[in-house]
């Protein structure tokens, strides 16, 4: 029987509506009609699969509509017709040297006769489809059981979260090859373990009902050990940071597969030594594995330890020494960590493990070598569903957009912006604390209701990079100066119809009062960030039910105003010429100036209707009054907003209608956010079934491995064996579930493991 489930896989998801880990991963519940998986399921998959497809025709497009002399730069520098792999110099010299290995090198040499601009279309495509293959690979590794319905969404998901990283862009933009190593390991990984290593304990793991957590019968039928190693072995000879997988290999009982792709590796390093010996020394002695070739190593490209260090301003073989201690411990750690969630029956995760260690222990890991990091997003942190999603969110953030997007600009946090994938790579590596499956909340977190306090790191994350986002949006709406001067002429013109323009008084009265002046200007520059944050601060200390409405309508607010500069780009008065309008901050603008002075350089300055000075003191008085029954506090927050109405327009920066439609922007909000509440209350989450398989247990990965199948057996009962509480066998066999040191105190039988 456990030969034909095998073979066959399972025909049907489990009674609990789930598929089951062994041997069917996410896409198998895609090949399930539509029909049966309801009408909002399949209009999610749809969309996704739009988004995917658009994702890919943009990044093809990208690519293909620059100069040839603009795209794909590191490709065709190479193979151009002066390219290093064209001539028969060595590969390392010149004014654009290859960054790979000489491997890679007698790789690529066969394509020099075709650089020409079909090399390019035909490369572009390439790429894409070997990105493709990871995100399929990566969608069907992802630990069992999968509701129906992300079994439908994993592999679009997992293409469009590809398709936006920084490592795949950067791959596209320059024509590297950093996406085939990757791609090789995780096939050698993740298929080439179907038939277990060493054979003589395979009988045993199929026994048991361990099976591999990602593979279908035919990856099982077409690839074996053997094929896995060799498949690792040419990745580690095209890149070699993932030489850590090859005892990644050997620890996880697959022996036979980390001795053909450690032999696969010198093969072809040392054949590549016969056929470019002068190259190979250059790279390997000379470059010492490629650490001085692709740029300078301190540029905050290099997210490796090393180029950390540099930055640091460490140098010499002090720095030398102690990249090499910390890489050698990283390493080490990685590899506990990796064998552990392995034989828990989550590969994929191990394969990130060990990736992100790579990064970190590289002498040079740059942009289009970072994507390992990514696949770290599927491992599960947390026991209530707000803190399941910090760490997914942290990555797919750290990996889709710059550094400085995830910190303030603050001099004492720059740091941690221009190494974000680094800080990644260490914690994915090394500290988070991954759950294992046969965790008690595994597949039923806690759920978190209106009364629960959201996760501050992931409060802090979204509202941070939502700020980034508002501003980035602010600075790129339109600002056509006549469009914008047109509108302002519309808005006068309406406030003199209906006896409303009151700006210019108001202005004119600031400039003749210093003391007016002074205030007004350090209230606008002061208050529109101080209060509101020190209001969220608050409600999230003490009001947590209406701490997240709050929030939610500030946002839906924001969003709205985000809309009408787009759709409605607006001079404001201090920008109007010859109305006579001051600005009191900086003094009166050049009106000659295409620039208008530095204020412009800095955002967009047409963005002015709705005041969102206005919108947001609203809001401050609006969660004021619902907060408290104190008179003296009600009227100071009644106070607020109509103060800022008459500062903005003091300072000339907005019209009354900009404060009217601030006002409406967040009125709006509100009853978005009250929308939103509705929704969630229709949707709330039911219980599902136990976690594990249909009987509850985590399936072991890869059968054959030295862990048991369950607690049945002997071993399992007595806990792993002295010397192996860190995952790598010591001779003694490992139970698959967490031992009692292994534990977090206080967690129940069979909680989350510390990694």
């Amino acid at each position: 029987m456990a030969a034909e489930s095998v073979a066959e896989g399972p025909k049907s998801p489990d009674r609990g509506g789930k598929w089951s880990g062994g041997g069917n991963g996410p896409g198998q519940g895609a090949t399930r009609p539509w029909s049966r998986a309801g009408f909002r399921p399949g209009v999610l998959l749809a969309g996704l699969w739009v988004l995917t497809l658009g994702l890919a025709v943009r990044q093809a497009t990208a690519v293909l509509r620059l100069p040839q002399e603009e795209r794909l730069v590191d490709l065709f520098a190479w193979l151009g017709d002066n390219g290093v792999l064209r001539l028969h110099d060595s590969l390392y010299d010149g004014d654009q040297p290859f960054t790979g290995t000489p491997f890679a090198g007698l790789v690529l040499k066969p394509l020099t006769r075709a650089a020409e601009q079909t090399l390019g279309v035909a490369w572009t495509f390439g790429t894409m489809l070997l990105v493709a293959a990871v995100g399929v690979l990566a969608a069907r590794a992802l630990p069992g059981p999968v509701p129906r319905r992300a079994a439908l969404c994993a592999v679009p998901a997992a293409l469009s979260l590809l398709a936006l990283s920084i490592p795949v862009r950067n791959t596209f933009h320059l024509g590297q090859t950093s996406v085939l190593p990757v791609l090789l390991v995780l096939a050698g990984w993740l298929l080439g373990g179907a038939r277990g290593e060493p054979e003589a304990s395979h009988g045993a793991g199929e026994a048991s009902g361990a099976r591999p957590a990602a593979l279908s019968g035919t990856g099982r039928a077409l690839l074996g050990a053997r094929t896995g190693g060799a498949l690792i072995g040419v990745a580690c000879a095209l890149q070699p940071a993932t030489v850590l997988f090859l005892p990644l290999l050997w620890f996880t009982g697959r022996r036979q597969a980390a001795v053909t792709g450690t032999g696969t590796f010198l093969l072809c390093t040392l054949a590549t030594w016969v056929v470019m010996p002068g190259d190979s020394m250059a790279y390997w002695i000379h470059h010492v594995a490629g650490a001085g070739l692709g740029g300078p190593a301190d540029a905050s490209a290099n997210q490796s330890l090393h180029g950390a260090l540099l930055r640091a301003g460490l140098h010499g073989p002090a720095e030398i020494v102690l990249f090499a201690l910390a890489a050698a411990a990283v390493g080490w750690l990685a590899l506990r960590r990796a064998v552990r969630y392995a034989r828990d029956g989550q590969p994929l995760l191990a394969a990130a493990i060990v990736g992100s260690a790579a990064v970190v222990a590289s002498p040079v890991a740059w942009q289009h070598q970072q994507l390992w990091v990514l696949l770290a997003v599927v491992g599960r942190v947390g026991r209530r569903t707000g803190d399941r999603l910090v760490w997914p969110v942290f990555v797919a953030m750290v990996m889709t957009l710059d550094g400085s997007a995830l910190v303030p600009k603050v001099a004492v946090f720059g740091a941690f912006g221009e190494n974000a994938v680094l800080l990644a790579a260490l914690l994915a590596s090394c500290v988070v604390p991954f759950m294992r499956r046969d965790a008690a909340v595994w597949d039923a977190p806690e759920p978190m209701g209106a009364l629960s306090r959201p996760n501050l790191m992931l409060e802090l994350l979204l509202i941070r990079v939502w700020y980034w986002a508002y501003s980035w949006v602010r600075g790129h709406a339109p600002d056509s100066r006549s469009l914008a001067e047109g509108h302002g002429h519309q808005i006068l013109d309406a406030e003199s119809f209906l006896h409303l323009d009151v700006e210019h008084g108001l202005n004119r009265l600031a400039v003749r009062t210093q003391w007016l002046r002074d205030a007004c200007d350090f209230y606008y520059s002061t208050f529109h960030f101080l209060v509101p944050i020190a209001l969220l601060a608050w409600l999230y200390a003490r009001r947590v039910p209406r701490y997240r409405g709050a929030r939610t309508a500030l946002g839906c607010a924001t969003l709205l105003g985000l809309v009408g500069f787009w759709l409605y780009p607006l001079a404001p008065p201090r920008l109007m010429p010859g109305l006579g309008y001051v600005d009191t901050a900086h003094g009166p603008q050049d009106l000659a100036d295409p620039d208008f002075g530095a204020l412009t350089s800095l955002s967009n300055q047409y963005a002015a209707m709705p005041s969102l000075h206005v919108g947001w003191s609203l809001w401050c008085a609006v969660v004021v009054f619902m907060m408290t029954r104190n008179v003296w506090l009600r009227a100071l927050g009644v106070l607020y907003p109509l103060m800022t109405a008459f500062v903005v327009m003091a300072t000339a920066n907005h019209y009354l209608l900009d404060a009217v439609g601030g006002v409406l922007a967040v009125v709006a909000g509100f009853a978005g956010a009250r929308w939103l509440a509705r929704l969630r209350e229709r949707r709330a989450p039911t219980a599902g079934p136990p976690p594990g398989g249909t009987d509850g247990r985590p399936r072991p990965w890869p059968p054959g491995s030295d862990s048991v199948a369950g607690p049945s057996n002997e071993s399992a009962a007595a806990g792993p064996s002295a010397g192996s509480d860190d995952g790598v066998p010591s001779g003694g066999r490992v139970a698959a579930g967490p031992s009692a040191e292994n534990a977090p105190s206080g967690s129940p039988p069979g909680g989350t493991a510390v990694g």
